[in-house]
């Protein structure tokens, strides 16, 4: 019965983390907003403002959520305690294993919870957009750079995120030259914003016949999708636009025809492109609206007042100081330079466990130890 015991002492050490997690996230407030929102919803000619309708329903469905969140955790917390105590009295501890395991399950998403108090930055709900560049290296840098692809699918996979390709361009002999793919989900850019940056690679090199250690760089950029009612100005004239045969990993979902686009911002040199949608008037759709993101993330990370101070991003694309490496050989290890985080169990961040890393860099951000977007 020890064990039991132990079980409901620290079950009801989280009662009160409960209640405070509650009141941080202003529950009985959101609830108020929600039933104003769904008011408005119900009003007739409500989708008279398409534009405006489409805002309270995101919002409404924001609140849902971070309330159902909540109140999934108070009701697993109450269903342990429940079965702690009966378990006691029963003299049955039969159930302990299963409680424990429980108990496990439950700490994580509780601080999961508390982690997405941290996302107060404009745009942290929003979905993200990775992107992925080969490093200079060739088809060693390709490859990693497919590795780092598949990571991120296989983290927003864990997450229960969509995930849409946006854009693929094959490596020479294996791997990517470069990628993108939007990630949708509530807090998908507040979770991943903090991938973004040179990702540095050493390993045997499974393309080197003699076997030498190589050390590869990938970069990762993460940007919000930028809602449309967020006003950037692009103008016309400072757009080039080229039409070209969409071809890389899309399978299916690649159209053959000559219907790809690449766009390119003059003025700063970025460049974006699309090649996955049905029809050339949606990837040029895509394409705009990864370059709104780009500009916007740009805007907001160097701390600009207008689009226009944006001069150019030839610091975006220099192979230079690594956030992270990934050490395969001599030892295994991941290591965060900026967080100083690191784990040796390098196959499971391959696979996508990446919380720790995140979590890592938003409870630096959130004591200001380390400059966040």
């Amino acid at each position: 019965m020890v064990l039991l015991d132990e079980l409901k002492s620290e079950l009801a050490s989280y009662v009160p983390e409960i209640k405070e997690l509650s009141d941080v996230l202003n529950i009985e407030n959101a609830k108020i907003e929600l039933e104003e929102l769904r008011n408005k919803a119900a009003e007739p000619g409500f989708w008279d403002d398409l534009e405006n309708s489409q805002k309270i329903l995101q919002r409404t469905k924001s609140i849902e959520n971070k309330i159902a969140a909540l109140e999934g955790l108070s009701t697993d917390l109450d269903d342990l305690i429940t079965l702690t105590e009966l378990s006691i009295e029963e003299g049955d501890e039969s159930e302990a294993e299963s409680i424990a395991e429980s108990l496990e399950e439950f700490k994580k998403k509780l601080e999961n919870q508390k982690l997405a108090t941290l996302l107060t930055g404009e745009y942290d709900s929003s979905n993200a957009i990775i992107t992925f560049h080969a490093g200079a290296g060739g088809t060693e840098a390709q490859d990693w750079a497919e590795m780092l692809y598949r990571m991120y699918n296989r983290w927003a996979e864990n997450h229960d995120f969509k995930i849409t390709l946006l854009d693929y361009l094959d490596g020479d002999e294996a791997g990517l030259k470069s990628a993108s793919m939007m990630v949708e989900g509530e807090n998908a850019y507040g979770f991943l914003k903090s991938e973004s940056g040179v990702h540095r690679l050493v390993r045997v090199s499974p393309f080197d016949s003699s076997g030498r250690r190589h050390t590869s760089f990938a970069a990762i950029e993460i940007m919000p999708e930028i809602d449309d009612n967020i006003e950037v100005e692009i103008r016309p004239e400072e757009i080039k636009m080229d039409v070209y045969r969409a071809s890389g990993a899309g399978g299916q979902h690649i159209n053959k025809t000559s219907s790809a686009v690449r766009i390119t911002h003059i003025p700063t040199g970025i460049v974006t492109a699309c090649q996955t949608q049905r029809s050339q008037f949606q990837n040029k759709e895509y394409a705009l609206k990864m370059l709104k993101s780009k500009l916007i993330e740009i805007k907001e990370r160097e701390h600009l007042e207008k689009i226009s101070d944006i001069k150019g991003v030839q610091k975006e694309i220099a192979w230079g100081a690594q956030i992270r490496s990934y050490v395969f050989m001599p030892y295994t290890m991941v290591k965060d330079h900026r967080t100083n985080f690191e784990t040796g169990n390098i196959n499971a961040v391959m696979d996508g466990d990446l919380d720790g890393f995140i979590n890592a860099y938003l409870k630096e951000l959130s004591h200001g130890n380390i400059e966040g977007k």
